[in-house]
């Protein structure tokens, strides 16, 4: 099973920027689906960017809304620069110190009781 949308951003290229509930963040292309039934409404750029996620999918007013298995699978990862992988593994590994640190404070606390 695919993971849901958490939030989306419509971009001016009708481009969606997806982050899903895994963290992923990637991009869906809509052009090619704007000549397609209920889409051709979303060639205007004011309803385009009326886009929500709703339980883990994506719609628009009047009932136009895309899965999201379509979602995730048909759409492109966004890569990320070197700066923002080291920012998340400096992140990371600070949370890791912080829990250890606090791991220890509980047995010291225990211990001395």
């Amino acid at each position: 099973m695919n993971p849901y949308v958490k939030s989306v951003e419509a971009k001016d290229d009708y481009c969606l920027f997806l982050t899903f509930e895994n963290g992923e963040k990637r991009t869906f292309d809509l052009k090619p689906y704007l000549d397609k039934g209920v889409f051709t409404r979303l060639r205007n750029v004011a309803v385009f960017k009326t886009v929500r996620v709703v339980s883990g999918s994506v719609e628009w007013h009047g009932e136009i809304d895309l899965s999201y298995d379509t979602l995730y699978m048909e759409s492109k990862p966004v890569k990320t620069s070197v700066v923002q992988r080291k920012i998340a593994t400096t992140r990371k590994r600070n949370l890791a110190i912080v829990s250890a640190k606090r791991v220890k404070q509980t047995r010291v606390n225990a211990e001395t009781k």
